[in-house]
């Protein structure tokens, strides 16, 4: 995410844009997706009845309100955190977490299976959430509900050996017991994204309760009522309500409070903002991870299947209209086989159906706000100008709704563009030919990012090469970027400035806890003893010494 898309309060319409009878605009191509008959809206998914219950509990002495970008028209009044409400909820989560803590981990997984069962059990009432605070297409925000389902599986499942006490050699074999602990830390501070708000907020603090942890969150306020349903459904699942807490506001006035307070922050978000988080962190010696911008890299080689590449790059640059921090924003393909890629991508991008109805059939859905959209138009235009070529999209569309926009194809960047080396965060994609491999790895790790890449290739032994010379936390073969996200037992996360810290796997949930070492010693110290003096002592020990080595002890 760039620091231009950090968490705010959205600048939107009062009133819905005009929609059905507005035509189309000059250059436009993509179709609009027809609106299934009786399709739910947002009056009838969010109801006071429904804010009524997602909001009980939440700590918040103001009030404020959050919109969908699909028309601008308000949603919600929710309730806005003070410094001092922050306070008060990292308060009642510290008394909260020792009776969580003390909970064997077997009953904490539990939770999690439940909480598995229901959300799928109600996807429907989350998804139409999702798609009124993001403006996704609906398969995207399924999107989110797989992979928060296949986190709650797998630290149900795995969450009592990751945390298992461990047996170690001690520094003398059989006189000196050691044991590992792992401790939960106390209280979580996290700070989530307006991008996936159900995956970026809930997803990451499975791990964290199941540890034993209470977590305050600070979601973004426009996409708050998606993490405060999960939070309802946790706690149906057994999750004692006051473990998991919710404190909503600015970013800038509520998330250092979160900082302040936590145990361990977990933050995702813009570069900028987390080097900030990073440093609040770190003046209190707090640990913190950190998940942070892109601007990844597709390598299409000369021996991909053409079609198969094309088809996967539609999935790789405009999910989520390109509002993923895993998106695909450079597409670098071999020359001898550019043109004919390019004619297929083009095809397939152009062919996309937009649409902004609760229901399955839009192939891509709307930018969530006004920065978006400003950030997208800026970096297609100023290309253009300075002799970049159109091939999809490059059109903004208020027949459909205020904020969105095609999805475009641009050939003949160069830098100083912008859009070139600076994370776009939104449906645009630019592509690049090259010749020789070595030269497109060093290109596609020519950026301060690392946080995913792609390569397409016949040829799997080449692509496992070219991957382990990509430097980015995740490498997808033949597709984008869900393989390896959705591969939970491997670590997730980003290098150079993409990134601190993994999510998923052991790293995952380790993080979210304390190492503690238990040592025992047995029938004599680890001193003189037994009438030795000091050299007698010392002698003993370097001969003990010499011997574990050649019994190659570790």
């Amino acid at each position: 995410m760039t620091d231009s898309q950090a968490p705010a309060a959205l600048s939107v319409p009062d009133a819905p844009a005009a929609k059905g009878g507005a035509a189309a605009p000059a250059g436009a191509t993509n179709p609009v997706a027809p609106a299934p008959a009786g399709v739910r809206t947002a009056t009838d998914v969010v109801t006071p009845e429904v804010v009524a219950r997602l909001t009980r509990g939440v700590v918040g002495s103001g009030r404020t309100a959050n919109h969908t970008p699909f028309t601008g028209e308000r949603l919600a009044e929710l309730p806005e955190s003070t410094p001092e409400d922050v306070a008060e909820a990292f308060t009642r989560a510290r008394a909260a977490q020792t009776a969580w803590a003390a909970t064997p981990v077997k009953a904490r997984a539990a939770v999690l299976l439940r909480f598995h069962d229901l959300v799928l059990q109600r996807q429907s009432e989350v998804l139409d959430l999702i798609q009124l605070e993001t403006g996704k297409a609906r398969l995207h925000a399924h999107e989110e509900v797989q992979a928060v389902a296949v986190a709650a599986r797998h630290y149900g499942r795995k969450a009592a050996s990751y945390l298992r006490a461990k047996r170690h050699t001690g520094v003398v074999p059989t006189l000196t017991k050691v044991t590992e602990l792992r401790q939960p830390r106390g209280v979580v501070g996290q700070i989530a994204p307006w991008n996936y708000p159900l995956e970026l907020s809930v997803g990451d603090a499975l791990p964290a309760f199941v540890s034993g942890n209470a977590v305050v969150m600070k979601p973004d306020t426009e996409t708050a009522l998606t993490a405060l349903w999960a939070r309802d459904l946790l706690i149906e699942a057994g999750l004692p309500a006051e473990v998991f807490q919710v404190v909503l506001g600015e970013g800038p006035v509520v998330g250092p409070e979160v900082v302040k307070h936590a145990d361990y922050v977990s933050f995702t978000g813009s570069t900028r903002t987390g080097r900030e988080v990073a440093q609040g962190a770190a003046a209190r010696l707090v640990g913190v991870s950190l998940e942070l911008g892109g601007k990844n890299a597709m390598l299409v080689l000369k021996d991909a299947d053409i079609e198969k590449a094309a088809a996967g790059a539609v999935r790789a640059c405009f999910s989520s209209a390109g509002q993923l921090c895993i998106s695909i924003e450079r597409l670098y393909v071999h020359e001898s086989i550019a043109d004919a890629f390019l004619d297929r991508f083009a095809a397939r991008t152009k062919a996309m159906r937009l649409g902004s109805s609760l229901a399955y059939g839009a192939d891509m859905g709307s930018l969530v706000g006004d920065r978006q959209l400003e950030t997208v138009t800026k970096h297609v235009e100023e290309a253009v100008a300075k002799g970049a070529r159109l091939v999809a999209g490059g059109v903004a569309r208020p027949d459909i709704g205020p904020l969105f926009y095609e999805p475009t194809i641009l050939d003949g960047v160069e830098a100083p563009m912008a859009v070139c080396s600076e994370e776009t965060f939104g449906p645009v994609v630019s592509v690049y030919r090259f010749t020789d491999e070595d030269e497109v790895i060093e290109l596609a790790n020519g950026t301060p990012y690392g946080l995913n890449s792609s390569v397409w290739t016949k040829d799997s032994r080449r692509g496992h090469a070219v991957a382990a010379r990509l430097r980015t936390g995740t490498v997808n073969i033949n597709e984008g970027y869900a393989p390896a996200y959705g591969s939970v037992q491997s670590p997730m996360g980003g290098m150079k400035d993409s990134g601190l810290g993994r999510r998923h796997g052991s790293e995952g949930i380790l993080k979210y806890t304390e190492a503690q070492t238990v040592a025992q010693q047995r029938l004599m110290p680890l001193a003189p003893s037994f009438g030795m003096d000091d050299e007698k002592y010392a002698a003993v020990m370097s001969l003990s010494l010499k011997a574990m080595k050649a019994l190659r002890l570790r």
